[in-house]
């Protein structure tokens, strides 16, 4: 056991990224029976939605599991009314400063995390009372900063007396030990669980992430404010050429997207949001054998560190 696991309640220090659409109830149940910390991504749904997954994900889980609330969503607020209505143990914060939540979040026993990419904002989130920090890397999937994983890490580590949880590029057990050897106390993975069964996407997304090499994971939305990292498609790049010419007509366009990539496997019109991790990512695993996998190495690794204290 380590820091995260002992805060989080769970077996392994591996949590689930909270990505919009494809963190169903059903994906962040397999993540946390396996013993991460599953996710259900809020970051496009209602509250009616959020409810409904929240309900669904106890029906399948009794572990320990995540609601993942981007700041942007106009309904935030009563997003996080749901959470502390429905006893949701933990609550993941990204893009933007969740300080206006913390207090009443923690006066319901919820423990609270961020998903930040600048040193700055950590260190004011953990003024203000977040149990730890997620640092991610501008090479994750989604919406990105501008900081790599290996800069963003250790410098977080440096002026953070929280846990620090890595994110942004890690797909295979090579990542893990480098963000571990920078200073990290676990780790957050999405695009590897998109490449699962238990993932609800459709068949085309997992398949054009396993097609993926490390530099067709493209960033679009740069030029309207909104920079995503997604897997380059004719779709994609006629994002970036719009972006230049007719902003506003790339934004349009965008609306929705995220849903025809997840439910149609839309290639001509759907994000499919992935990491640049995506290009080391070359075969469908379970659920359990991914964490198994993880998990177990970082057993051994915190062995290893204390026989060498």
């Amino acid at each position: 056991m380590n820091r995260v696991t002992k805060l989080l309640n769970i077996e392994y220090p591996i949590l689930e990224g909270g990505m919009a659409w494809v963190g169903t109830a059903k994906l962040a149940a397999a993540v946390s029976e396996a013993g991460g910390l599953g996710t259900i991504g809020a970051g496009s749904m209602t509250p009616e939605i959020l409810k409904e997954a929240i309900k669904k994900i106890k029906t399948l889980t009794n572990k320990t599991f995540a609601v993942n609330i981007i700041l942007v969503n106009p309904y935030a607020d009563q997003l996080v009314e749901i959470a502390k209505n429905e006893n949701v143990p933990v609550v993941i914060f990204g893009a933007g400063n969740p300080g206006k939540y913390i207090s009443s979040l923690k006066e319901k026993n919820i423990k609270v995390l961020a998903v930040v990419s600048s040193e700055n904002l950590a260190k004011r989130l953990e003024k203000a009372g977040v149990d730890a920090i997620i640092g991610e890397g501008m090479e994750c999937g989604g919406h990105i900063g501008d900081v790599t994983t290996m800069v963003l890490i250790p410098k977080l580590v440096d002026v953070l007396n929280i846990p620090v949880i890595a994110a942004g590029g890690i797909a295979d057990l090579r990542g893990m030990k480098a963000v571990v050897e920078l200073g990290a106390e676990g780790i957050q993975m999405g695009t590897r669980f998109i490449a699962t069964p238990e993932c609800e996407a459709h068949e085309n997304y997992k398949k054009i992430i396993l097609k993926a090499g490390i530099r067709d994971a493209i960033v679009t939305g740069a030029a309207i404010g909104h920079p995503a990292r997604v897997i380059k498609t004719k779709f994609a790049k006629k994002i970036k050429q719009l972006e230049a010419s007719s902003p506003e007509e790339a934004e349009e366009m965008l609306i929705g997207s995220l849903r025809k990539a997840f439910i149609d496997g839309d290639l001509e019109n759907g994000s499919f949001m992935a990491g640049q991790s995506a290009g080391l990512i070359n075969e469908i695993k379970s659920v359990k054998d991914i964490i198994d996998e993880f998990g177990k190495e970082f057993e051994k690794m915190l062995i290893e560190k204390d026989v060498k204290k």
